[in-house]
């Protein structure tokens, strides 16, 4: 035998150190997306990614991000330098301000943030924060969820119980609020609660005024610790202000909390990664504690944020016009979505289809949460190559109408 087989044959007698990895579990919208892309039907549709499309369900560039993209690019200056472990101080300070609004000193001197790799960065690095430090005994997150929560929870510690509370009420198709409520009132003193800001994901139906300002009151109670997901500002309302609405008035109760905020949605850029992690702290000296540890956490994991996007985000948040063009882009997005969940539920009702459909109009956001069942989504799936999660969350701009 040649040396290369005798080496071979020794090598399989020996077992792998990895035999023993269970097979990981796919990721469903990916997942989707691969046996759409492998379907060979003209009549495909994919509605299961979270991303706007155009009329001919093509991805779209906002005209504000490419135009503001080639004047960066065409700028002598521009480089591929590190950026500080903290992150783009010019696209920090426009991210705070667009969630925050107003912010003075006596707040901003609170504010810990860092520029993350979108909202999951955000997320997976508050999470640890507050896993090491806060040491809650569990962390609640909505039912239905964005499954990553879960995800990244699980691997910041086993130790910490993964918890849901109702949110949705799949017999009204409302949102749970009784139920919600009871299930917090169970939560211990420095337990996590995971808040999405607006359009919530994966149901689009958003709390009002005055159930956050219940919500509020039972947090602060309690003194649990709220962590919001703000990955779709403007995308509720198509008013980035208003979608704000609720971390604000979180901080205005004087809250300590975490928030993730993610410009892959608003601002379109979904690849370049884009996102921070503001804790809002009760004082200085905490905030300068949080930010010491966020950037150690940053250091040991990526080093430093990515530069290109940042860019982007920072020179339209601070030129006035080019704000302007950016706000006229999301609501045309907005308006847009709006006008085709309108259109889908039009169709439905011509269609006879049984059943009552009105709770598509009650929703807000890129998502529809249609109440079809498991069973449902395989049939569209097999038969007429519609693609949507198996929740029956379906994704409004992935249809080529509209």
């Amino acid at each position: 035998k040649s040396s290369n087989s005798m080496y071979l044959s020794k090598y399989k007698m020996h077992r792998s150190v990895f035999a023993e990895i269970p097979v990981g579990v796919e990721d469903e919208p990916f997942q989707l997306t691969a046996l759409y892309e492998i379907d060979p039907s003209p009549e495909k549709v994919n509605l299961s990614i979270g991303a706007y499309r155009d009329a001919d369900g093509k991805p779209w560039v906002l005209p504000v991000v490419r135009k503001t993209e080639m004047e960066i690019c065409s700028n002598q200056a521009t480089t591929h330098e590190y950026l500080p472990i903290r992150g783009h101080s010019e696209f920090l300070t426009a991210a705070k301000t667009l969630l925050f609004r107003d912010l003075k000193p006596q707040l901003s001197s609170r504010i810990a943030s860092m520029q993350t790799l979108s909202g999951t960065g955000a997320c997976h690095v508050g999470a640890r924060l507050l896993a090491d430090f806060l040491k809650p005994k569990s962390v609640w997150i909505s039912d239905p969820t964005w499954n990553n929560h879960h995800i990244i929870w699980k691997l910041v510690g086993e130790h910490i119980q993964r918890k849901t509370y109702p949110y949705y009420n799949p017999e009204t198709k409302t949102v749970d609020e009784d139920g919600m409520l009871a299930a917090l009132e169970g939560a211990e003193e420095g337990d996590v609660v995971i808040l999405h800001a607006c359009a919530h994901n994966p149901t689009g139906l958003d709390l009002n005024q005055r159930q956050w300002t219940e919500l509020a009151n039972l947090i602060s109670r309690k003194r649990l610790h709220p962590f919001f997901d703000v990955a779709y500002q403007g995308f509720a309302s198509g008013d980035p202000d208003k979608d704000a609405w609720a971390v604000r008035y979180f901080v205005g109760q004087g809250l300590e909390l975490c928030i993730a905020q993610a410009f892959s949605k608003n601002m379109g850029l979904y690849g370049e990664r884009v996102g921070a992690l503001h804790v809002v702290t009760s004082n200085v000296i905490n905030k300068d504690l949080v930010q010491g540890q966020l950037a150690y956490y940053q250091r040991g994991e990526i080093s430093t944020p990515p530069t290109h996007g940042a860019r982007i985000v920072s020179v339209i948040l601070q030129d006035q016009n080019l704000r302007d063009e950016w706000l006229g882009n999301l609501k045309e997005m907005t308006s847009r979505i709006g006008s085709m969940r309108v259109s889908l539920y039009e169709e439905l009702q011509t269609l006879g289809t049984p059943g009552s459909w009105n709770h598509l109009l009650q929703q807000t956001g890129m998502f529809c949460y249609t109440g079809l069942s498991a069973a449902h989504v395989a049939e569209l799936r097999t038969r007429h190559h519609v693609y949507l999660l198996s929740s029956g969350r379906l994704a409004i701009p992935g249809s080529k109408s509209g």
